[in-house]
């Protein structure tokens, strides 16, 4: 299994046989996603040069932690549910056996991006305003979203999609970006909620809360193959989803009228 471990942890940097325009156009999603819904955040944290080293950090840190703790446990999860009941019994209650693989993504990639947050909430002697815990935490939610973004983009571009599956499939053809649009909001909601926690000195409430929102997100995926959503209810899922975690976010961003400050 470690030969696919770290084969799939390369998968994530190198795409053999894509074109070098959609490379590029993957790339350009991927960051304009991501500016989107940083932007609304309004906050000047980029323009400290460490606050890139979390940014960098986390989506590294991030894709280290799936591609080596979260994978490996999902697989386990599968094995010890394969142990006591047959695939058709695993299916037939999907809505209840996949608990366990869905709880590791979320718990694990929260708590991933959380990393770097938590390294400079300590090298500040454990105490910073909540609104730079709040921006420094969407700051490591950027990094993974943008990252995932471009990684998953390309993989779509791999299967060989182009111009003429909208032509044919419509609306529906945009599906893979759409959702990605939206999953970049969630990781950079989340990571900002978990941040905006910890400033508050409520570390470990607020990681458990945007972990169970990152697995209720992911649920949509459970709902998809027990054949409860279409693949339009999960874009509308998570778009939603998006929605509510950004406006919530951005409540308790604009509750506070003091400015982040970047020199501390």
């Amino acid at each position: 299994m470690g030969e696919q471990l770290v084969d799939f942890f390369v998968s994530w940097f190198v795409y053999p046989g894509i074109k070098w325009t959609s490379l590029l156009v993957g790339i350009g999603l991927a960051f304009a996603f991501g500016a989107f819904w940083f932007t609304l955040y309004w906050t000047n944290i980029l323009k400290n040069l460490r606050a890139w080293a979390v940014l960098v950090g986390s989506a590294i840190f991030s894709l280290a932690a799936i591609t080596f703790i979260q994978v490996p446990l999902q697989l386990w999860a599968g094995d010890v549910l394969g142990g006591f009941w047959s695939r058709e019994v695993i299916y037939r209650f999907i809505l209840l056996t996949a608990i366990p693989q869905v709880l590791l993504s979320g718990f694990i990639q929260e708590g991933a991006k959380l990393v770097p947050v938590v390294v400079w909430w300590w090298r500040k002697g454990r105490s910073i305003d909540p609104m730079m815990g709040l921006a420094i935490g969407a700051v490591a939610g950027l990094g993974l979203g943008v990252f995932e973004a471009l990684w998953a983009h390309n993989r779509v571009f791999l299967t060989g999609w182009g111009w003429e599956m909208v032509q044919a499939q419509g609306l529906m053809a945009l599906a893979p970006f759409w959702e990605r649009f939206f999953t970049v909001a969630i990781h950079v909601g989340l990571s900002a909620l978990a941040g905006y926690g910890l400033a508050r000195g409520w570390g470990w409430q607020f990681y458990l809360l945007a972990a169970s929102l990152h697995t209720l997100t992911n649920y949509s995926a459970v709902l998809l193959v027990a054949g409860l959503f279409t693949v339009g209810h999960v874009e509308i899922y998570v778009a939603v989803m998006a929605v509510l975690v950004t406006g919530g976010v951005l409540w308790l961003r604009w509750r506070k009228t003091e400015d982040v400050t970047l020199e501390e």
